[in-house]
């Protein structure tokens, strides 16, 4: 990969940002070295930052990706930590999917702690996601256990993941181990998104508590 492939990088995630209604593009700096983006500046939320970073991550040719958007809130009289704790709580009751009753959240100066347990790591994963979208976050520690209610079933584990993966995304270069409760994912995906996608389907499947991602983006 020479300059001009990072320049290209470059003037397509600058794109990708104009294009997504959630980010305000003169807000985020954006660099590139040898496909690695680095996105830099100021933002008024968690979420923001988050958009931004998956803009990049959609961009074909990107690498790797490394946030270093620093999340500032807009001084808001009245919107506190307890306003915010109290707007995370309804978010994990109103989401169906997700055992608010087994979470606690607390907040620091805008900063979310989540704690807890869970039998599926996509719960863990949903729950985290309904925080990242509330106003007044500036980021979220996700301490959340994954605690599957049986062991894994090995062997047969292993082939259902595949097979959950050829049906939703024909990965047939990524490579799925299995050490006790933990899925190994290896190969090689063509996007950030089909990355994404992989380990969504990894942490859906029973009896799964930990997943080692070890995934390469490439062509």
């Amino acid at each position: 990969m020479d300059v001009r492939d990072d320049e290209l990088i470059q003037r397509a995630v600058l794109a990708e940002l104009a294009w997504d209604p959630r980010v305000r593009p003169n807000e985020i700096g954006v660099a590139v070295d040898q496909g690695v983006v680095t996105l830099s500046g100021f933002v008024d939320g968690a979420a923001r930052a988050w958009a931004a970073t998956r803009c990049a991550q959609r961009v074909r040719g990107v690498r790797v990706v490394a946030d270093e958007i620093e999340v500032r809130l807009p001084g808001t009289p009245g919107r506190t930590d307890g306003d915010v704790a109290l707007a995370a709580a309804r978010a994990l009751e109103w989401d169906s999917f997700v055992p608010s009753e087994r979470l606690d959240v607390t907040v620091a100066n805008g900063w979310l702690m989540l704690r807890g347990e869970v039998e599926f790591g996509w719960q863990r994963r949903a729950a985290e996601g309904e925080l990242r979208r509330l106003d007044g976050v500036r980021g979220i520690t996700n301490l959340v256990e994954v605690r599957p209610s049986a062991p894994p079933a090995g062997e047969r584990l292993r082939q259902d993941v595949r097979r959950a993966l050829a049906r939703t995304l024909g990965a047939e270069r990524v490579t799925v181990e299995v050490d006790g409760d933990t899925l190994v994912l290896a190969g090689v995906v063509r996007s950030w998104w089909e990355r994404d996608q992989v380990e969504r389907v990894a942490w859906s499947a029973p009896g799964v508590r930990e997943v080692h991602d070890q995934l390469l983006v490439g062509g």
